[in-house]
């Protein structure tokens, strides 16, 4: 995985394996508009602003993702 050194944690994303799990950080020290960070298992990661992580929140709370679990 990439360093997360002064990257503040949020979640964990844990499924029953032994691979690593995704993570979710905020790095305070971003531009706004690459703040948010989620990390895969396999050393990849997104960066995105926190309006961008907002909207997958809230399809996520309005049901629009169920279908994918």
């Amino acid at each position: 995985m990439t360093d997360t050194s002064g990257l503040e944690p949020v979640a964990t994303f844990c499924g029953n394996c032994n691979c690593g799990c995704p993570q979710l950080f905020v790095d305070p020290a971003a531009p706004t508009d690459r703040r948010i960070i989620l990390t895969d298992d396999f050393g990849q990661q997104v960066q995105m602003s926190a309006d961008q992580f907002s909207s997958i929140v809230a399809d996520a709370k309005a049901g629009k993702l169920d279908g994918i679990a």
